[in-house]
């Protein structure tokens, strides 16, 4: 176990390389952000080249480059282009707000997924599948945007339950969250469904009825929890899909999270700010899955995560 779980590390190292040299290129893509910073000021070619020179930008790519590894190695990922504030107290005040959407989006998921999955399942080709299957396509066909839209102008202009946008406590949680959770339910669910309907035709399910056990304590006990194997494996795949998702939501509801921070740098065309939440994000997303590969032995333990 800690030989595989170091090895997964070793190779990390090496992925977030490749993402970061991918990041720096692509980045420098969007424009000079001199011309950015001084849009509309008429600035002269030696003003722009003092600029440039100030934040580096003079340098050869490979020389910015290597102070862009050299500041990952020692967690310093420079000062903002922008506001000249170090970038990485930028990211870890906005991180708390991201995490927090994205895990009320999970438990919302999982709330509505779950046990619209089993319902579906155990009562098979009745109505309670039908209606089952007709949430997981509503979910499904929703883009998110459009819901977030749709949930505002009901639930906080009409009926003035939730704030309209912000951060202003437990209740500006609601709409986000729930509109997060909903699409990531309409797939789950599905998934559950699938996963209960194999599971519940298992031979050690028979064997489990047979002994006497009741019917909820097969279902819950011995069928859910090998089920939620392959649904485990979704969200930790999903994972990814959920941030951009996050960072979608965060700019309709004014989220001051890492996304809308991501949205205004890179309109601002500013290098250290998308370079290092791009980084970030994508060392959770390693992580997440990780621990989902953990987890395997946790649930099934047939599994073994061998080294």
């Amino acid at each position: 176990m800690i030989r595989y779980i170091l090895r997964r590390l070793f190779h990390t190292v090496f992925v977030l390389f490749g993402i970061s040299l991918i990041v720096f290129v692509t980045v420098r893509l969007t424009g000079n952000p001199v011309a950015a910073m001084l849009q509309g000021s008429n600035p002269s070619v030696q003003a722009m080249a003092s600029l440039e020179k100030a934040l580096g930008l003079n340098q050869p790519y490979i020389v910015q480059y290597w102070i862009f590894i050299k500041g990952i190695a020692t967690l310093n990922f420079g000062t903002s282009f922008v506001t000249g504030q170090p970038v990485l107290p930028m990211i870890w005040s906005r991180l708390g707000a991201t995490a927090l959407l994205a895990i009320g989006g999970i438990v919302v998921g999982v709330l509505i997924a779950i046990p619209v999955g089993i319902l579906s399942a155990i009562r098979y080709g009745t109505i309670l599948d039908v209606l089952g299957r007709g949430i997981s396509l509503l979910g499904i066909s929703f883009p998110n945007y459009w819901l977030a839209t749709m949930l505002i102008l009901i639930f906080s202009v009409d009926l003035h339950w939730f704030p309209v946008a912000g951060s202003e406590g437990f209740s500006s949680l609601v709409l986000p969250s729930f509109t997060l959770g909903f699409i990531l339910a309409g797939i789950l669910a599905r998934l559950v469904r699938t996963s209960m309907l194999e599971t519940l035709g298992s031979q050690y399910i028979v064997t489990a009825r047979a002994k006497g056990l009741t019917r909820w304590r097969v279902i819950i006990v011995h069928a859910l929890r090998n089920a939620l194997l392959p649904t485990i494996t979704f969200m930790g795949i999903q994972f990814g899909g959920l941030l951009g998702g996050v960072v979608i939501l965060e700019e309709v509801f004014s989220w001051p999270g890492i996304g809308r921070l991501v949205l205004t740098a890179v309109n601002e065309r500013d290098y250290p700010v998308v370079q290092a939440s791009v980084l970030l994000l994508s060392f959770l997303y390693i992580m997440v899955n990780l621990v989902v590969d953990l987890s395997y032995a946790f649930l099934d333990p047939r599994i073994r995560i061998g080294d």
